[in-house]
């Protein structure tokens, strides 16, 4: 298994492997030299049909003999890839799971913010339905 993620171009379109890069959304590796002379040496563009996206641990499905090329992928770029690779229904799943993380980052700091406003912390564990002993620890913070 390779660290990277690969562009590469399918014989078929029809094909259900990968991901077409424009769908996932801005890529920086796109944008690099590296990939534009890839591309163009492909006589491809990054909207081709046949231009694909898969993550590291993928890449062993790459057909044989087909064009590739390893691109590095940021955390988040890497998450979008593989939040495309999967089935609808754990899709919704794992969008859950994201809205989760992004809400509750940040939430020591904003109970202490509501402490130091004086919101009483008996009132913080009705509305967050935090541990008491969380709301403790982020006072002490």
């Amino acid at each position: 298994m390779t660290d990277d993620a690969y562009l590469f171009l399918l014989g078929d379109v029809s094909a259900p492997l990968g991901v077409p890069p424009a769908a996932v959304g801005d890529l920086a590796c796109m944008e690099t030299p590296a990939v534009r002379a890839w591309l163009e040496a492909q006589k491809s563009t990054p909207t081709s049909p046949r231009l694909r996206l898969l993550p590291p641990e993928e890449t062993g499905a790459i057909p044989e003999g087909a064009e590739r090329l390893p691109v590095p992928l940021s955390d988040e770029e890497l998450s979008r890839v593989r939040h495309h690779l999967t089935p609808e229904p754990l899709a919704q799943v794992e969008q859950k799971l994201l809205a989760y993380r992004d809400c509750s980052d940040g939430r020591d700091s904003l109970i202490g913010r509501a402490l130091a406003a004086g919101v009483p912390p008996h009132r913080i564990v009705e509305l967050t339905g935090v541990d008491p002993a969380t709301v403790t620890e982020a006072a002490r913070g």
